[in-house]
C-alpha cells in the first residue's frame, strides 16, 4: 500500500534529471549557498576571509543578496537586527581564527536577545583539525570551544555531504523557541573542493511548536481568574513570539495592569488604560508589583533590569511563561510554565474567566503620576524634551536602534515605542557598537521605510567604519549621534561612585565632517533644532547623520537605597 508521506518522498522526473546531472563547476561553497536558498534565505550578512573564499565564491553564482560589512562584529549586529525584525533567521557567513573570534560580541548579544543569526564559519584544512600544531593560518586549538558558551548549538563539518544536513540541523536550532544564534565552522578544503552531490533544493528544517502543559496553564488561570489584584510583566519573548494581541486581550479580560520591560517594548500599547508602560527602575513601580497577589511573568526571566536591580521581592504568587527554561525560576519561585508566549497566552485567554475590576486603570495612573512627579523633581527637562524630539520625528512604524548611551537608558523607561518590534536595544548583553550597524541589517530587511540608530560619541567610534556600508547599499539609516565627549553613562557612574571619573574622557572626531568624507551627508544640531533636523534627515532617502552636541544626565536611580 502507497501512504501519502511516500509519494512526497519520490523525486520528480525533473529532480532526478537535476540530481543526476549536477552544473559542472561548483564547489562545496555552492553547497552551503544552496542550502541556505532552499532553507528560505533571502538576504546574508558577512565578510571574507581567505579560509571562506570557496562560500563567497559560490554568492556570485546564486541569487542571495550579499550586505558585506567592514567588521566581522557589525556583521553579526546587522545579522542580529535582520533576525529580530523578520523573525526569519539571519545568515553570517564568516572567516576562521580572528574573523570568527570578532564576531562574539555580537553572537553574545543574538544570545541574549533570542536573535536567530546562523553563523557560518570557515575552518583551517581537515588535516589540522583536532587539536595539533600544525601552522595553519588563524589556527586555533578548538575554534569551536570559544563558541560554545555563547550560541545555542554548535555543528561542525568534515564532509561535503554533511553541509545541507548540519547548515538544516542548525537552523531548526536558531528558530527552536527561544531563538537564537547557531555556529556552524566548515574546513577550507571542503569548501573549495570541487563537488558532483546533486543541487540542494527544498530543505525541511521547521521547529517544533513549544506547546504549554494543560495542567499547568489551568492551574494559572485559576489563580488569575480568582486573583484580587493582578499584574502582568510583559517582556521580550511576548514580542518575539508575535503574540501582543493575545496579552492586550488577556490583560483586558482580566483588568491586569501591564508594565513592559526594556527588551518588551511595545508589547502592550503605552497609553492604555491598565499600562504601567516601560517604568521598572522606579521604586514606586517596583513596590505595585511587590504588592500583586498573583503575578504573570510572560516572555522574561526578571533579570537585573527587569528587577529593579534586583531590588524586587514579589510577595504574591508568581507565575512564570517562557521559552528559556533556564530562566524559569531562576530568580523568584514561581508557576513555571516553559512554553512558547503566544501559545500559552493562547490557553490561558481560553481558560481565564472575565474578572471586573473597574479601579485598576485608577492604580494605574496614580503609580505613574507617582514616577512623574519623581522625575520632575531632578531638573531633567532637557532629556524630556530630546527624547520628545526623537519621537516625534520617527514615524510610528519605523524601527529604532540604540547604542548603550544615556539618551536609550532614558528610552528604555520612557520612550513610546508605538508598535510591537519597533524598538531594539543591546540591553541584552550590553556590548558598545550596537546602534549604527543594527540598523543597516535592518534597513535591508525592509528598504521601504527609515530606520534610526541612536549612539553617544563613545560607541559611535565603534560603528565609523559601517558609514562606508550605508553609502555601498543606500540603506535608509539616519543616525544620531549624542556627542557629550566620552563614555557618559560611566562618567556617571564613576563620579557618584568615586568623586570623580578615569578613563571615560574622549577625543573624538567632526563626526560630520567625517560622515561627509564617506559621502553620507551629516548636519549637527541643537535641542531646538533636532525635531526638525531629525524628521528632515529621516524623510530624505539614503544614509545620514545627526550629530546634537549634549551633556544628558540619568535620573536618580532607586535602587540604592
Amino acid at each position: 500500500m502507497t501512504h501519502d508521506h511516500d509519494l512526497e518522498l519520490r523525486p520528480t522526473a525533473a529532480q532526478t534529471e537535476a540530481a543526476l546531472n549536477p552544473p559542472a563547476g561548483r564547489n562545496g561553497g555552492d553547497l552551503v549557498v544552496e542550502t541556505l536558498r532552499g532553507l528560505g534565505a533571502a538576504t546574508v550578512f558577512g565578510l571574507p576571509g581567505q579560509h571562506a573564499l570557496g562560500m563567497f565564491d559560490a554568492l556570485r553564482r546564486s541569487d542571495l543578496a550579499y550586505v558585506g560589512l567592514r567588521v566581522e562584529n557589525n556583521a553579526g549586529f546587522a545579522a542580529d537586527a535582520y533576525g529580530r525584525v523578520t523573525g526569519e533567521v539571519a545568515p553570517l557567513l564568516l572567516s576562521t581564527g580572528p574573523g570568527a573570534l570578532t564576531s562574539l560580541a555580537a553572537l553574545q548579544e543574538a544570545a541574549a536577545a533570542s536573535a536567530p543569526v546562523l553563523a557560518i564559519g570557515s575552518q583551517v584544512p581537515v588535516a589540522g583539525l583536532g587539536g595539533g600544531r600544525h601552522g595553519y593560518l588563524h589556527e586555533l586549538r578548538d575554534q569551536q570551544a570559544s563558541f560554545r558558551d555563547v550560541v545555542k548549538s554548535v555543528h561542525t563539518v568534515r564532509t561535503q555531504s554533511q553541509i545541507p544536513s548540519a547548515i538544516a540541523a542548525a537552523w531548526e536550532s536558531a528558530l527552536t523557541a527561544p531563538h537564537g544564534p547557531v555556529w556552524v565552522e566548515i574546513p577550507q578544503d571542503v569548501l573549495l573542493a570541487e563537488t558532483t552531490l546533486p543541487q540542494v533544493t527544498a530543505v525541511d528544517a521547521t521547529p517544533r511548536d513549544l506547546v504549554p502543559r494543560p495542567e499547568l496553564t489551568a492551574v494559572a488561570a485559576d489563580l488569575l481568574t480568582r486573583a484580587e489584584r493582578p499584574v502582568i510583566i510583559a517582556g521580550g519573548g511576548v514580542v518575539r513570539a508575535d503574540a501582543s494581541g493575545k496579552l492586550r486581550a488577556l490583560a483586558e479580560k482580566l483588568n491586569a495592569p501591564v508594565v513592559t520591560t526594556f527588551g518588551g517594548k511595545g508589547a502592550f500599547p503605552w497609553e492604555h488604560p491598565l499600562s504601567l508602560q516601560s517604568w521598572l527602575e522606579d521604586r514606586h513601580t517596583t513596590d505595585f508589583l511587590e504588592d500583586a497577589d498573583v503575578l504573570l511573568v510572560v516572555g522574561s526571566g526578571l533579570g537585573e533590569l527587569s528587577s529593579n536591580y534586583h531590588t524586587f521581592r514579589p510577595r504574591g504568587r508568581v507565575i512564570q511563561i517562557d521559552a528559556d527554561p533556564g530562566k524559569l525560576e531562576s530568580n523568584h519561585p514561581a508557576l513555571g510554565i516553559h512554553a512558547d508566549a503566544r501559545l500559552a497566552l493562547t490557553a490561558l485567554l481560553e481558560t481565564v474567566g472575565e474578572r471586573p475590576d473597574p479601579a485598576a486603570p485608577e492604580r494605574v495612573a496614580a503609580v505613574l503620576a507617582k514616577v512623574r512627579e519623581r522625575i520632575a523633581a531632578q531638573d531633567l527637562t532637557l532629556e524630556q524634551d530630546v527624547l520628545a524630539s526623537v519621537r516625534a520625528a520617527l514615524p510610528d512604524g519605523s524601527p529604532s536602534f540604540w547604542d548603550m548611551t544615556i539618551l536609550a537608558y532614558w528610552a528604555w523607561s520612557a520612550f513610546d515605542a508605538r508598535h510591537p518590534n519597533t524598538m531594539h536595544s543591546a540591553q541584552g548583553a550590553g556590548g558598545l557598537g550596537y546602534g549604527f550597524p543594527a540598523a543597516l541589517g535592518a534597513a535591508a530587511a525592509d528598504p521601504t521605510r527609515p530606520v534610526l540608530a541612536v549612539s553617544g560619541d563613545g560607541g559611535a567610534m565603534y560603528s565609523i567604519a559601517e558609514l562606508a556600508t550605508a553609502r555601498q547599499y543606500g540603506l535608509n539609516v539616519t543616525w544620531l549621534i549624542v556627542d557629550d565627549g566620552g563614555y557618559g553613562i560611566l562618567r556617571e557612574y564613576m563620579s557618584d561612585a568615586f568623586g570623580e571619573a578615569t578613563a571615560t574622557e574622549l577625543t573624538r572626531p567632526d563626526f560630520v565632517a567625517l560622515a561627509e568624507s564617506f559621502g553620507v551627508p551629516g548636519v549637527r544640531t541643537s535641542p531646538e533644532r533636532l525635531r526638525d533636523d531629525l524628521t528632515k534627515a529621516l524623510a530624505t532617502p539614503g544614509p545620514s547623520v545627526v550629530v546634537l552636541p549634549a551633556l544628558l544626565r540619568m535620573f536618580a536611580p532607586t535602587h540604592l537605597g
